[in-house]
C-alpha cells in the first residue's frame, strides 16, 4: 500500500496526457503536494514512481489528472481533470494557474488500459487460484495449442487466463476450493475453480456460472448416472432445461429456436457441463464414452422453458421445487425430432397425434422401455389450455395412448416422460427428445436449485 500523507493532497498525472502537461506549473502552487506518475518518474520533477500503478490502483484512479485531499487519513475530497475553481476549493490556494484556460477534461488513467486490465486484475486478487498454469510459447497458437492438449470437444475453445477465470469466479459467491461434485467416469472432486476454468473454455459469460455450477451437480449424482451413459453405445448425452427468474437474467432462450443456434447462454452452458465431463472427468469419444453414433447436441444441449406463455406450472415445479425457485433438470437426450400437426384441435387429438410421435423413441416397439422429454410448442399448448388440461391430464392421455397389446412389444419396461413448454409463437410443431434406459438401468432425471 502507497504511503500516502495522514493530511495534504496527492496528485495523479502522466506525462502522455496534455492536460497533465497543461497543469504542470500549478502542481508546483501547492504546498507540500505529492504527485504520483503514472508513465515517466521524471515528469514532473520530484514526482514518485508509479508506473507499476500501485498507487493510482490504491486510489481507484479513472482520469489523470486527479487531485485527492487527506485529512486525519482518510480521504475528504477529490477533483480530476483541470478545472481552477475546483482545484482552487480542494487545495485552498488562490490564483491557480494564471494564464491558463479555466477548464479542460482530462485523460484516461493508465489503469484503464485495456492492455493493462489482465494483468491489473490478477494483481488486484493475488494469486488465488489452485490450478496449474500452463504457459505457452510465443509461436504457438491459442486455439491450436488447447486442441493438441486435448482440452476442447472438437470446436474453438476460449483460453482459460488467469484473469478471465477470476472474471468468472465473479458470477458466484462459492469458494472456488469448494468441491462441486465427483465427477464420472473416473470419479474425480470438482471444485468451483475447475467448473469455472471449463466454463471458460466453453465461452460462457460470469453470470451463467450458477447455472453450469448447478447442472454439474446434477449431472453427476447416482440417479442420472452420467458414467452409464457414457459407457452406452447408445447416442444420448446430458441436456438440461432451465426454470426460474435466472433464465431470463441471463438471456436464455426459450422461445423461436430454443433447441438450436443462435443464443450465448444456450449454447455455452451446456457445453460447459460436457467440457467438465471430458477434462475433469475424463469421459471422451473413444475411451468411456462409446456411443455407436452420438448425435450433435452432445456438444452442449441446454434451453429453458418458456414459463410465461405456458398453460401448465414450470417443470420444476412439477419436479417438487417452489415456485419461483430458479432450477435445472438435467436428462438424458438424444436430439430432438419434429412432430407436425397442423389439423387436430382438440386434446385427445393432439395427444394422440403426439404419443404417435413417442413411439419413435428407441424403436416403435419399445416405447416405453426407453425416457422421452416432449417439448410442446406455444401453439400446440393453446388447444390444451382452451380444454382447460393440466400437465398431468396430458402425461395420463400421452399414457393411454401409448399402451400396446402386449403381444405387440418385444421387450421393454415402464419409462419416464417430461413435457416441457418451449419454442416459438409461430408453427404447429412440438417435438420429441429421445433419452435413454429409464429408471435404476438407465438415467432418471435430476433438478437442482441454482444457487448464486
Amino acid at each position: 500500500m502507497p504511503d500516502f500523507p495522514r493530511d495534504g493532497v496527492v496528485a495523479v498525472v502522466k506525462r502522455d496526457c496534455p492536460t497533465c502537461r497543461l497543469v504542470e506549473p500549478v502542481l508546483a502552487q501547492v504546498p507540500g503536494i505529492t504527485v504520483y506518475s503514472q508513465d515517466d518518474p521524471t515528469f514532473p520533477p520530484g514526482a514518485r514512481d508509479d508506473t507499476g500503478l500501485e498507487a493510482s490502483l490504491a486510489l481507484d484512479v479513472e482520469t489523470v489528472p486527479t487531485l485527492v485531499r487527506f485529512a486525519g487519513g482518510a480521504e475528504v475530497a477529490r477533483t480530476a481533470g483541470w478545472l481552477r475553481p475546483a482545484w482552487e476549493e480542494l487545495t485552498g490556494v488562490d490564483g491557480l494557474g494564471a494564464g491558463l484556460p479555466e477548464h479542460r477534461p482530462g485523460c484516461g488513467s493508465r489503469t484503464s488500459d485495456p492492455e493493462l486490465a489482465e494483468e491489473l486484475l490478477v494483481r488486484a486478487r493475488g494469486h488465488t487460484l489452485a490450478s496449474r498454469t500452463l504457459e505457452l510459447t510465443a509461436l504457438e497458437d491459442e486455439a491450436e495449442a488447447l486442441y493438441d492438449r486435448g482440452w476442447s470437444d472438437g470446436l474453438p475453445v476460449v483460453a482459460p487466463t488467469r484473469a478471465r477465470v477470476l472474471r468468472m469466479l465473479d458470477g458466484t459467491t462459492r469458494g472456488p476450493g469448494e468441491v462441486v461434485a465427483v465427477v464420472p467416469p473416473n470419479l474425480v472432486p470438482v471444485t468451483v475453480e475447475k467448473v469455472a476454468i471449463n466454463a471458460v473454455l466453453a465461452g460462457c459469460r460470469p453470470e451463467y456460472l450458477p447455472v453450469v455450477l448447478a447442472a454439474v451437480e446434477a449431472a453427476c449424482t447416482d440417479e442420472f448416472n452420467a458414467h452409464g451413459l457414457l459407457a452406452t453405445t447408445w447416442g444420448a448425452g446430458p441436456a438440461i432445461v432451465v426454470n426460474g427468474p435466472v433464465a431470463g437474467e441471463i438471456g436464455l432462450n426459450s422461445g423461436g429456436n430454443a433447441l438450436g443456434q443462435g443464443a450465448r447462454a444456450n449454447s455455452t452452458i451446456g457445453r460447459a457441463l460436457q467440457l467438465v465431463i471430458r477434462n475433469v472427468g475424463g469421459g471422451r469419444p473413444g475411451g468411456v464414452d462409446r456411443a455407436t453414433l452420438g448425435h450433435p447436441g452432445k456438444v452442449g444441449f441446454c434451453f429453458g422453458e418458456d414459463e410465461a406463455g405456458s398453460p401448465w406450472e414450470p417443470l420444476s415445479v412439477s419436479r417438487g421445487m417452489a415456485a419461483g425457485v430458479s432450477a435445472v433438470t438435467v436428462f438424458a437426450a438424444e436430439g430432438p425430432r419434429g412432430i407436425a400437426d397442423q389439423i387436430s384441435r382438440t386434446p385427445g387429438s393432439l395427444a394422440r397425434s403426439l404419443a404417435a410421435g413417442l413411439r419413435s423413441v428407441a424403436h416403435p416397439k419399445l416405447p416405453m422401455g426407453f425416457d422421452a422429454t416432449l417439448v410442446v410448442c406455444p401453439e400446440h399448448a393453446r388447444v390444451f389450455a382452451d380444454a382447460g388440461w393440466s400437465r398431468a391430464d396430458l402425461a395420463a392421455a400421452l399414457a393411454e395412448a401409448l399402451t400396446l397389446d402386449p403381444a405387440e412389444i418385444v421387450r421393454g419396461a415402464p419409462g419416464g416422460l417430461m413435457i416441457v413448454h418451449a419454442g416459438g409463437g409461430a408453427g404447429m410443431f412440438s417435438a420429441v427428445i429421445g433419452g435413454w434406459v429409464g429408471g435404476t438401468a438407465g438415467s432418471t432425471p435430476v433438478t437442482r436449485e441454482v444457487v448464486r
